[in-house]
């Protein structure tokens, strides 16, 4: 036997109000009193009534859903920063709809295709681009679109990263500060916009100081490649003394491979630096020196640009870099010159 489905209008005789001040109660960042809030909602639980969501945005033009791309759940950056991207959207009044795409995925076109088949309100991308074909279509359909720690050259396209050109710069200036001769760098994925600035950063600042590269190898953000760079770079007969990996995920494993498979010392034999400063760099295990992305100030700046962008499409895209400070710890051998913030 069907049940019966309870209407907005049965909710407004029960609690003696207006439907339209039913619709109120059930509508994100909508004005009622606290009186009639507690009224409408005390009507509708005893009903069993539950507002249409969907209906709802077909009147309005508006799902109040955000899709969100992601590409790298593994690596512990993208858990918090998920977590925190979606506490402060639904405060807001919007829910997350979350896709997962390849690691290396050059580009994200037919999976963003399909979020837009959602009525998507805007989209975030965290970690992977898009083509100019696909942000030409959002464009047009008037859905924002949001870059979250990637940059690509497009300038219809928002985005918000760390300025991870410093960050690299940063760890360039601390490791020669320390004293370090044969600096080496185990790199991102090649394609990733995040790895190619902190490179670029951190290269750069090393010619400056008249340095060069000691010895690179490739990680491409992934733990098992990570471990097997630092196998050949830590196997010859001159070992590097200091290596900037380009994210702390990487940096664990090198670190682990430095240790328990290389017998090799941290930091008397090699410092080694990261980047993301997740909450295990803290950990006395690995108490490892790194770049902090700020990634509550990412958030916030990511959020804000969205909505506003759905609130007014006739809003500026915007290119946000944060400064995010180098925290030293106890992977690293410090000098009294040496620049950051201690823990």
């Amino acid at each position: 036997m069907a049940t019966k489905k309870i209407t907005s209008l049965e909710v407004a005789k029960l609690a003696g109000v207006s439907q339209s001040a039913v619709s109120r109660v059930f509508t994100p960042g909508a004005s009622v009193s606290k009186k009639t809030n507690e009224k409408v909602r005390k009507a509708a639980s005893k009903l069993g009534y539950r507002p249409n969501i969907l209906a709802r945005s077909l009147i309005t033009g508006k799902s109040r859903i955000i899709g969100l791309v992601v590409a790298h759940l593994d690596n512990y950056f993208y858990p918090e920063a998920l977590e925190l991207l979606s506490n402060a959207l639904q405060k807001k009044g919007y829910h997350v709809l979350v896709f997962m795409v390849a690691k290396t995925a050059g580009n994200i076109d037919d999976i963003v295709d399909e979020i837009l088949d959602y009525q998507v309100d805007g989209i975030i991308l965290a970690s992977v681009s898009m083509s100019s074909n696909l942000a030409s279509r959002c464009n047009a359909a008037g859905v924002p679109v949001i870059l979250f720690n990637r940059t690509q050259d497009d300038d219809r396209l928002s985005v918000v990263t760390s300025d991870n050109f410093l960050g690299g710069k940063q760890v360039a200036q601390f490791l020669i500060a320390g004293g370090h001769k044969r600096i080496a760098y185990i790199s991102g994925w090649e394609g990733a916009s995040t790895q190619r600035d902190r490179e670029s950063g951190f290269v750069d600042e090393l010619k400056k100081q008249g340095r060069s590269l000691y010895a690179r190898e490739v990680g491409n953000f992934i733990q098992d490649d990570a471990r097997q760079a630092a196998r050949k770079m830590f196997t010859n007969d001159e070992i590097p003394d200091a290596v900037f990996v380009a994210s702390d995920d990487m940096a664990f494993a090198v670190m682990d491979v430095i240790r328990f498979e290389l017998g090799l010392k941290i930091p008397e034999h090699v410092s080694v630096v990261g980047y993301d400063d997740v909450p295990i760099a803290s950990w006395p295990a690995y108490d490892l020196t790194t770049v902090r992305q700020p990634a509550n100030r990412m958030v916030a700046e990511t959020v804000s640009i969205i909505l506003e962008s759905i609130q007014d499409q006739d809003t500026k895209p915007r290119r946000i870099q944060i400064d995010g400070p180098l925290i030293m710890r106890g992977s690293t051998r410090i000098s009294n010159n040496a620049s950051g913030e201690n823990e």
